[in-house]
């Protein structure tokens, strides 16, 4: 075998090698063969402005061509010329511009010859343009008389197309042009009828050759027009004057065509080109011109009219195009006409070119040639550049053939066809090469071939071979050829492996052989694992402005590692790598971020993997979410009294379908500029029925909502007005309020002004007292209260408030019953006893007083009580009284804080919100003495907890509104450690929420704050005995903590920088008032005595001054009226835990008279969980 020793390489299997399969191959150039043109120019200008002119011709051919040259069809030697440039082994010269060329102008054909053949080029026509020029001439005024025609003739001097023609002064302003003024195809410009503002001495024909870069100037025209005309021209005063002309009015007269040219003329056009017909008349009035096909109709959308209707203009003439075509010129005295007879001729085109190809020795060869036109084109062979002799060449020859037959060397030539008409010349060429050669495989030895499994491997054999070679593929070792299905043989000998396996790997043979030879190739095939890909997330969902990152993960063989790209692509269009658009798109490889999502960017993400041998592709597409586009084109329909029909056009939803569509409406009348919500319509409506108040002048707006957000409004809606009417309804929370005994005050809340459906709104106001037959009493009021005085003392009334309008009443209103003005109550409580529980506290009993005697709504009782001596030393007291408030009606209540061993006398009063009522007699009783204070605590249960991790319990079983006490100690195997202990009380039956205990409050205290509670939320607060003697408290009211709405002013302040400069101020001069104060106390300085004692206090004195006076206090800081003083003032620390904050409700800085809370507690050291007892609602954390 015979091979081709050449450097291996690798060569990539790609689809687009099928794609040259096709291709015929070229004779190599080592093997002999005959010339061809490859490369000439064509028709050209040679510009004045040109430095050189170059006139190409390149052909090839083994031997290597000789050039040469014609002009005109004579013999041109480039060497004649000094100004001509040639070149070795190339046809093309360059002619250099030195001035004069006008000598080079021309027809040139190229010639390349050599001794096989020759081949021949087109004709290259070489232009040489003059620098146009209008003549120098002398123009004589035209005078004409008014209404006449008159021509200026341009004609502008030859030159290269296009040539453009303008008519302007001598300021170079446009001459103005109508139907009565207009120019030519040819640049004149023509005047149907004059007029004395024609009248002009600057009238300038400017052409513009813009190939030439030449614009040329014709000397200034004069036209002078006149409306009369002497008889004579002798200019005497006495002449006769005649009017010449002064109407002229005639008929319609052609000037193109002129009337010399008949009432028809025929005009030839090149199919696709331009058909321009001209018309122009003169006459007075001014012609009009139309058009028509005489022959059938005017093509639709072709003709155009140009120059006000005087050119009848069509593009892309067809065969369609021709006829007869007629235009008429016409005016009120008459109309001239002219009939285009229009012929379409075209230059040749080929229908068959003759082929040439390599042929074997013996074989037969027919050349065919076709070419039509109009004119019939005529056809001429040529050989070798010279007209076939018919004689002396063997083969036959006609006008459209030439055969050979038992073709032999020699007969290798150049056959040329020329098929030519008056309007052109088309040249082909066929090369015979006539051969007889052993295979030559062009493909060189030893090939290195590679693709990935799966795809079609391409392994090139190139044969040049005359005759025709047999080409058959063997693998590896075998000399059998391959033949399976999935092998392919193409023309020029490539072998295709249809989707490849790894076993295709190995060595193959090409070989090639027909009868003068054989030759052969090999080449090697590698078979590689395909790249795989795949894009996470899979088409994912993204809110806009959130942030996105997608990652491509794939995988490869490892020998394609070097050649492996990442790649990304959006909507098919590549991503650059340093595509940022400000930093938010972000590519790293594999991943491709995109933060603050627009919804541009939605769109499919392709991430391309590449190898030199395969690429793949994965797609995600990116959805961005967003809230609605607003809705648009609101429509207000179906007006109606108290309804109307808003319908609009929903805007884009952006991936997330819309839920619901909110209507709001703001009306101008009571709340300009408050958009309020209407009503909802559901996701897919985009209409709604409105349901209307009366007397309301609305505007609608929609708000469309996804599952992203809500839209911005849409654009207000037109106005809508409805009707007044009677009110619909009457006023709520109709109520009775009181400051005098005699005055009954009813009051309720006004009708809103969407609510007064109508001008003129007042309230009717019926009362009447309840139980006693007689009329209602009514008023007419415009405010929202209404005030009765000399009326019983609380005494019901049956009262209705009804809405009244200038259209009528509102419905029948309902009845509510009310209470005139309250007193104080009358009567004291009786039956008042004492039970003494201990040495501090006691409780009292009593009968509450008849509900006609308290004349009011019944508020609670107060007990009253003073210590009258002490059972000690015989000592009487100065009586100062104390009281606790009993809120309800409850016949019963607990006294703490009292001092052991004393005399107390105690009263019981019952009150109102009006005020208090008279006394009870008062009730004398003594307080035992006192004893060590103890605590009952009852039997311990244990549990054991065995899971060291558990840090709480939940106990069951426990006993309703009971205290209990908890110890936790830890224990190891060795013993347990010391107890925490903790207080809690259980809920009472049907209590909510969850109770806090606060630390013991000492009585002095004029309030306690409690803390962490929720806003707007309902407690319940009681006021309980530390040692839990009963579980009644002796205070108990239920407060409301303030909503976040009213919170939120002052959340808001910590945070605004005036108050934290407010607040710096402050620390500042705290801090140096603290400064002088420490520098002061360094240098002795000096306090009053009182401040000392007050600083410093005396335990002994103060010891004294308790014993004596039984306070606290000393006469100098009295407490207020009202407050409550400490019992015994010599209670221990410990002792002091029993306070009366932990009972009452009495006057101790945490409550008023009336027992209504003020304050807040603060905590001892003892706090645990409790809950209220006989109280539904919530209870609050007590916190230290």
């Amino acid at each position: 075998m015979e091979m081709l020793l050449h450097t291996k390489r690798i060569t990539i299997c790609l689809f687009f090698f099928v794609l040259s399969l096709a291709a015929a191959i070229e004779i190599p150039l080592s093997v002999a063969q005959l010339p061809t043109i490859t490369e000439q120019s064509h028709t050209q200008v040679a510009y004045p402005f040109d430095e050189d002119f170059t006139i190409k011709c390149e052909a090839r051919g083994n031997p290597q061509p000789t050039f040469n040259w014609t002009k005109d069809g004579k013999p041109f030697n480039l060497l004649s010329d000094p100004r001509i440039i040639t070149f070795n082994n190339s046809g093309t010269f360059v002619i250099q511009n030195h001035g004069i060329i006008t000598n080079f102008q021309g027809k040139y054909r190229c010639y390349a010859s050599n001794v096989l053949g020759t081949a021949m080029s087109e004709e290259i026509e070489l232009i040489v343009p003059s620098v146009p020029k209008f003549p120098k001439e002398k123009i004589e005024p035209l005078d004409v008389e008014h209404g006449d025609s008159v021509i200026l003739h341009c004609n502008p001097p030859k030159g290269i197309p296009p040539l453009h023609i303008y008519w302007m002064n001598i300021d170079l302003q446009h001459i103005p042009q109508d139907e009565r003024v207009s120019m030519s195809l040819k640049g004149d410009l023509y005047f149907a009828n004059v007029e004395e503002n024609d009248s002009r001495s600057d009238y300038c024909c400017f052409a513009a050759f813009p190939r030439l870069r030449t614009i040329v100037q014709k000397m200034p025209m004069t036209l002078k027009v006149s409306r009369f005309k002497h008889a004579n021209d002798s200019g005497s005063p006495n002449a006769a004057v005649t009017k010449a002309n002064f109407i002229k009015e005639r008929k319609p007269k052609l000037l193109i065509p002129p009337e010399s040219a008949g009432s028809s003329s025929s005009v030839t056009v090149i199919k696709g080109g331009v058909l321009l017909l001209e018309c122009i008349a003169e006459g007075l009035p001014t012609p009009h011109l139309s058009w028509v096909k005489v022959t059938g109709n005017l093509p639709k959308d072709k003709p155009v009219t140009e120059n006000f209707g005087k050119i009848l203009k069509i593009e892309q003439v067809s065969a369609a195009d021709e006829g007869t075509y007629q235009c008429t010129a016409s005016n009120p005295v008459g109309r001239a006409k002219h009939e285009f007879h229009v012929h379409v001729e075209e230059p040749p085109r080929w229908i068959k070119e003759p082929e040439g190809g390599v042929y074997s020795v013996g074989t037969n060869l027919v050349l065919l040639c076709e070419a039509i036109g109009n004119p019939e084109p005529t056809i001429q062979w040529k050989l070798n550049g010279m007209p076939v002799d018919s004689r002396t060449f063997r083969g036959r020859i006609s006008a459209r053939e030439i055969s050979l037959t038992n073709l032999q060397l020699q007969d290798s030539a150049v056959y040329q066809c020329e098929a030519s008409n008056k309007h052109g010349t088309i040249l082909a060429s066929a090369n015979v090469n006539v051969l007889n050669i052993a295979p030559l495989i062009l493909t060189s030895d030893g090939e290195n071939y590679a693709t990935v499994v799966g795809y079609s491997a391409f392994l090139h054999c190139e044969i040049f071979a005359s005759p025709a070679a047999d080409i058959r593929w063997t693998k590896d070792d075998s000399i059998e050829p391959l033949s399976a299905l999935r092998y392919e043989l193409n023309k020029n000998g490539t072998l295709e492996i249809k989707e490849t396996k790894k076993e295709d790997s190995g060595s193959y043979a090409c070989w090639a052989a027909n009868s003068v030879g054989k030759r052969a190739i090999t080449a090697n095939l590698d078979i590689r694992d395909a790249t795989k890909i795949a894009v996470t997330p899979k088409n994912p969902r993204v809110l806009k402005s959130h942030s996105i990152l997608l990652k491509c993960q794939s995988e490869y063989d490892s020998h394609l590692k070097n050649s492996f790209k990442l790649s990304w692509r959006k909507d098919g269009d590549q991503l650059p790598v340093n595509s940022t658009q400000d930093s938010r798109i972000i590519m790293d490889m594999d991943t491709l971020f995109i933060s603050t999502v627009t919804l541009e960017d939605q769109g499919v993400y392709t991430c391309v993997a590449s190898t030199s041998l395969d690429s793949v592709a994965a797609e995600s597409r990116l959805i961005v979410l967003d809230v609605p586009d607003p809705p648009e084109d609101l429509q207000l329909s179906e007006h109606q009294n108290r309804s109307v029909r808003l319908s609009w056009r929903a805007g884009a939803s952006h991936n997330s379908p819309v839920n619901e569509s909110i209507i709001e409406y703001e009306e101008s009348q009571w709340e300009p500029g408050r958009w309020q919500e209407l009503t909802r319509a559901p996701g897919n409506d985009t209409t709604a029925l409105l349901t209307l108040a009366p007397y309301m002048n609305y505007q609608f707006r929609v708000v469309s909502v996804n599952a992203v957000g809500r839209s911005q409004p849409s654009k207000p809606s037109l106005r809508y007005a409805t009707p007044p009417a009677a009110p619909d309804k009457n006023p709520e929370n109709i109520r009775v309020e009181a400051s005098e005994p005699n005055e009954m005050v009813m009051k309720w809340e006004p009708l809103k002004p969407t609510e007064r459906n109508g001008p003129g709104l007042e309230y009717k106001v019926s009362w009447r007292q309840r139980g006693v037959e007689t009329d209602w009493n009514e008023e007419l009021v415009k405010k929202h209260s209404l005030t009765l005085r000399n009326t019983p003392t609380f005494v019901p009334y049956e009262i209705k408030v009804q809405a009244v309008n200038n259209l009528g009443a509102g419905p029948e209103p309902n009845v509510t019953t009310g209470y005139s003005g309250e007193d104080t109550p009358d009567a004291a409580p009786s039956g008042v006893s004492v039970d003494i529980v201990n040495s501090t506290l006691v409780k009292v009993f009593w009968f509450g007083i008849p509900r006609d005697r308290v004349r009011g709504h019944l508020s609670g009782y107060k007990v009253s009580w003073w210590k009258t001596k002490s059972m000690l030393d015989g000592k009487r007291h100065h009586p100062e009284k104390h009281f606790l408030t009993f809120v309800g009606d409850r016949n019963y209540g607990m006294i703490p804080g009292l001092e052991p061993f004393s005399e107390f006398r105690l009263t019981v009063l019952a009150y109102n919100s009006k005020g208090d009522g008279p006394e009870s007699s008062p009730v004398v009783f003594e307080t035992p003495e006192g004893v060590n204070e103890t605590h009952e605590i009852g039997p311990l249960s244990d549990i054991s907890v065995a899971n060291r991790s558990t840090l709480s319990w939940r106990l069951s079983g426990l006993s309703a509104s009971t205290k209990y006490k908890f110890y936790v100690k830890a224990c190891t195997a060795k013993g347990c450690g010391k107890p925490v202990t903790e207080e809690g009380l259980t809920m009472a039956q049907g209590s909510k929420g969850i109770g806090k205990i606060s630390e013991a409050v000492n009585p002095t205290q004029k309030f306690h704050p409690i803390e962490a509670l929720d806003p707007g939320t309902e407690y319940t607060v009681r006021l309980v005995t530390k040692n839990w003697v009963d579980n009644n408290s002796i205070f108990e009211d239920v407060i409301e903590t303030r909503g976040r709405a009213y919170a939120g002013i002052y959340d808001g302040i910590s945070t605004q920088g005036w108050f934290i400069g407010l607040m710096c101020a402050v620390a500042l001069l705290t801090l140096l008032l603290l400064t002088i104060c420490f520098v002061r106390r360094n240098k002795g300085g000096k306090y009053s005595v009182k401040e000392k004692e007050d600083l410093h206090p005396d335990p002994e004195a103060q010891s004294i001054k308790d014993e004596i006076f039984g306070e606290y206090s000393d006469s100098d800081e009295k407490p207020l009226k009202g407050s409550l003083r400490s019992i015994n003032g010599d209670i221990k620390a410990t002792e002091s835990a029993d306070s009366l904050v932990d009972y009452g409700e009495g006057e101790h800085g945490m409550f008023n008279e009336d027992g209504s809370f003020i304050g807040a507690y603060s905590g001892s050291k003892e706090k645990g969980s409790v809950e209220s007892t006989g109280s539904s609602t919530a209870t609050f954390p007590l916190h230290a």
